[in-house]
């Protein structure tokens, strides 16, 4: 049987690279493979993976969400502020979800009803939660929380650290969604040819507004773990965040134009994300330099993309 290298590049690409890339940082520091080191590492992906996660129904259906990391500043400081003002631990739970879910939901109604692209929507959006973020922190910290929240992101289970528990369990429910459930067939179906998707009777306009609510509400979930374990809400929390969201995406094979990709392969994207910033930041490469590092994967991963279209 004859081995189509094409192939194999094309189905398992991603993975290829992601175990290359982790034996040269093997050879390079010897400290990059330690159990600590790497539970360090996927602890750190979960953050900005679980958001990955939402981003990637959002851009299987042809969209673009940029708002997501002043959601996750928004929901931070919200849960911050509802903690230090006595609410309870269930409560700011549900609250902060709900400040996740419903901007998403705005984003969603905006560009459905509204016909404005996903760029200007989110891009507003993201504008919009972050000036709310300093106008309700008044651009200070919100810090000093006990109990149960701390758990949210230093607690763990069995000696695995819950933000990485909640991770895993977070690209299970989304495979299952994308696999099992009619929103996902919908998702994958709206980033093939939303016209013939409305034409079959579908309402578009419904999932896809759910679709942003998802990547909302991720928002909201990484805002919780990453409010807890820095113990702090900072008014500038999530800043740039959307450049390792989407290029997880777009580097776990999900396509920009839509309707071809995979949780498993964002999962691979935020992991190989988190590698290369541990990596950079062990050898003491500088954060300047990183961020160079980072838009030349993006473009590279896009580019690759864009091959893979027309050989297709």
């Amino acid at each position: 049987m004859k081995l189509d290298v094409r192939y194999v590049l094309r189905s398992y690409g991603i993975l290829i690279a992601f175990i290359v890339i982790c034996i040269v940082m093997t050879i390079l520091s010897p400290v990059f493979l330690t159990v600590t080191n790497v539970l360090n590492v996927i602890r750190q992906s979960s953050i900005y993976g679980i958001m990955a996660i939402g981003m990637t129904f959002v851009i299987l259906t042809g969209g673009i969400d940029l708002s997501v990391g002043s959601i996750l500043a928004i929901s931070g400081a919200i849960a911050a502020g509802s903690l230090k003002g006595g609410v309870g631990f269930l409560p700011v739970l549900l609250l902060t979800l709900a400040v996740g879910v419903g901007c998403g939901l705005a984003n969603g109604v905006l560009i459905t009803m509204g016909r404005i692209t996903p760029f200007v929507v989110t891009l507003g959006m993201m504008s919009i939660a972050r000036g709310l973020t300093l106008i309700y922190t008044k651009g200070y910290p919100i810090s000093g929380f006990s109990g149960p929240f701390r758990f949210i992101g230093g607690g763990d289970i069995f000696g695995i650290p819950f933000p990485i528990v909640v991770f895993i369990i977070t690209v299970v429910v989304a495979w299952l969604i994308l696999t099992q459930t009619r929103l996902g067939r919908y998702t994958y179906a709206i980033g093939g040819n939303e016209e013939t998707v409305k034409l079959s009777g579908i309402n578009a306009s419904f999932y896809k507004t759910i679709v942003y609510m998802i990547s909302g509400l991720a928002a909201a979930v990484s805002a919780l773990i990453l409010t807890s374990r820095i113990n702090s809400a900072e008014p500038v929390s999530g800043t740039g965040y959307e450049l390792d969201v989407i290029a997880a995406v777009v580097i776990g094979g999900t396509s920009l134009m839509g309707g071809r990709g995979s949780v498993w392969g964002t999962l691979v994207g935020a992991l190989m994300i988190g590698v290369i910033n541990n990596g950079m930041n062990l050898l003491g490469i500088s954060a300047y330099f990183q961020l160079v590092v980072k838009g030349v994967i993006i473009i590279g991963a896009v580019l690759l993309d864009r091959l893979r279209q027309e050989q297709a």
